[in-house]
């Protein structure tokens, strides 16, 4: 059994003249991922590794989930490959992944994480919001053949602001 958990970066900021990878969060944003990845460490999820896109906004939200969940900074890692608008190179990247690891969780961008949430999900989500998580779960303990699965969980930050 392989699980995949996608979180697409935080709200980020059009506000600076700075090339696409260097877009910083918005507040929002920020918020946003203390209260996605609070509400995911009350599920008490264990989680094998830690991958990011390399991308200023995906790393910062990325780090606020580090500190929440109390993980090993040792286990997890920025990649280029992460860094990706179609999908192609992610769904490469989760088909590489370690077989060691049982769950991963990776930080990311649209339309990549919601067409892989598609494709290789079983819900239809129109849309990963901003810091949106859909944990994917797969009957399977190869990464390289995981290829329709369950969506397990979806946590949509507009669910949880009061």
């Amino acid at each position: 059994m392989k699980t995949l958990i996608l979180v697409r970066h935080g709200k980020s900021s059009w506000e600076y003249s700075v090339n696409d990878k260097d877009r910083p969060l918005q507040e929002r944003g920020i918020n946003d991922a203390f209260l996605v990845s609070s509400s995911f460490k009350s599920q008490d999820v264990k989680i094998d590794a830690i991958y990011s896109s390399h991308a200023n906004r995906a790393l910062h939200t990325c780090m606020i989930f580090l500190r929440e969940l109390n993980f090993d900074f040792s286990r997890f890692q920025p990649t280029k490959w992460l860094y990706d608008f179609s999908g192609d190179y992610v769904l490469q990247f989760i088909k590489e992944l370690d077989n060691n690891f049982d769950a991963v969780m990776i930080f990311g961008h649209n339309h990549a994480f919601t067409h892989i949430a598609n494709s290789l999900g079983n819900t239809y989500i129109d849309n990963v919001p901003t810091t949106g998580l859909v944990a994917l779960e797969f009957a399977t303990d190869d990464w390289a053949m995981v290829n329709k699965g369950v969506t397990k969980q979806t946590i949509f930050p507009k669910h949880l602001r009061g």
